[in-house]
């Protein structure tokens, strides 16, 4: 039995002198017995809450910064009519910090062999699934002396989805894949692209696209006009070790990559490209594969979601081996992972080499924009030294980056706002120059 604030407020008005004392509720029921007979009644009539039923409906998705709703229906199955206060309890996260107190408790009425519907609002802080922990419920009788209080499990799951903040570059980069694909006045010439129309040769034209057999039944130099190819293969890996949970700011550097990947994935399907999706450490994290152009970008989006850093080594060697093993005609390798001198030495120079012997490789990577402006500190001791740390640091990273470029690499590294349209240009600029 719990006793209610209005209880202790007649005790303190004197109704128990002696019955605060008592040291059990028989002790009460002989110093006061009328009112200890109206808190037994009262608790007596308050409904049950071991014979409530609960449902649930509503949102189980969300994108990160979006709210979502989840309705929880109350059925009173009882004789006596449901007085109460309820909490539907949601991991803090599930709630921007300091609200979650309040919108998770609510007050309801429910008629004996009726029902009601109450809406908890959710705004999670964290990407992931979000799971309904317990509906506490406290049922109180009429006078509101004492109550019933019990908990029920009543599952329920939402999915927080990546906020793909980059979507903003995608009509941009339509704009200019339209241009490559030979929609508006742009085509390009060169190995590796598909045949598109003739056209008459004009000087500086190269003297291998000429088409010898369309010239000989003109009076002109026929040349070919290509396009770029469609229904390549992308396959885009996430490095999930260590490196990929340092913050930049005020996310992940796996958050920045996550962004990356969507808009990457939502240009090339756009193409006509196939994309596959693998997130790897020392294990397979998450994969998609063999989905058609219309499904493959929600079903990243759904993969992505719950993904989290893991505080191991990524194994270089295996994350090769399983990305060729994805990939076994030529393809489109894109890579996010780290510039940090050590892993990329010891654990991806070593693998290189069998990448991209069959691959095209891009690596993006997430730079830190305070790096850029400790560089630029000049006028007190510490300014100084810390320029010369963050001088030291960019020196380094640039010559990673040229090792990789040494193996026939394309190499983004932007900072987490830059990354995802630096990223998208590379993957265009390789399609115009017929690497694809």
């Amino acid at each position: 039995m719990a006793l209610t604030g209005r209880t202790a407020l007649l005790a303190a008005l004197g109704s128990l002198p002696v019955g605060i004392l008592a040291p059990s509720w028989t002790g009460m029921l002989a110093v006061n017995a009328p009112l200890s007979l109206a808190i037994l009644c009262d608790y007596a009539m308050a409904a049950p809450v071991r014979t409530l039923q609960f449902t649930r409906s509503g949102d189980t998705t969300v994108r990160l910064g979006d709210g979502a709703e989840v309705q929880l229906t109350v059925t009173n199955t009882s004789r006596r009519r449901l007085r109460a206060q309820l909490r539907d309890a949601w991991p803090p996260s599930s709630w921007l910090p300091g609200t979650g107190q309040a919108a998770s408790r609510q007050k309801l009425t429910v008629p004996a062999g009726e029902r009601r519907r109450i809406t908890t609002a959710l705004r999670p802080t964290r990407r992931g699934d979000r799971h309904a922990e317990r509906v506490t419920v406290r049922s109180y009788g009429p006078l509101g002396l004492a109550a019933r209080q019990g908990n029920h499990d009543v599952p329920w799951t939402v999915r927080v989805l990546p906020p793909f903040n980059s979507r903003k570059h995608l009509p941009s980069r339509l704009a200019r894949l339209r241009e490559l694909d030979g929609r508006t006045s742009v085509l390009t010439r060169g190995d590796g692209t598909e045949f598109d129309s003739l056209r008459e040769y004009v000087p500086g034209d190269d003297t291998r696209s000429i088409d010898w057999r369309a010239t000989a039944r003109q009076t002109t130099v026929a040349v070919r006009t290509w396009r770029p190819e469609r229904d390549r293969h992308i396959l885009i890996v996430l490095d999930t070790g260590r490196t990929s949970a340092g913050r930049v700011g005020d996310v992940p550097r796996l958050d920045a990559a996550m962004d990356a990947a969507l808009l990457l994935t939502a240009l090339a399907s756009r193409a006509g490209d196939r994309v596959d999706l693998l997130a790897y450490d020392r294990s397979l994290r998450a994969q998609v594969q063999g989905r058609s152009a219309s499904d493959v970008l929600p079903a990243v989006v759904n993969a992505l979601a719950p993904l989290e850093p893991q505080l191991v080594e990524t194994d270089a060697r295996s994350l090769a081996a399983t990305a060729l093993a994805r990939a076994p005609r030529r393809s489109l390798l894109v890579l996010l992972t780290s510039l940090d001198a050590a892993p990329v030495e010891e654990g991806l120079l070593p693998v290189l080499p069998q990448l991209t012997q069959r691959h095209t490789v891009l690596i993006a990577s997430v730079a830190d924009p305070h790096t850029a402006a400790m560089a630029a500190k000049r006028g007190t001791t510490d300014g100084v030294y810390e320029a010369a740390a963050a001088t030291q640091a960019q020196a380094q990273r640039r010559r990673t980056a040229e090792q990789l470029r040494h193996h026939g690499v394309t190499v983004v590294d932007a900072t987490p706002d830059e990354l995802a349209p630096a990223l998208a240009d590379a993957y265009l600029a390789l399609k115009a120059a017929g690497r694809l």
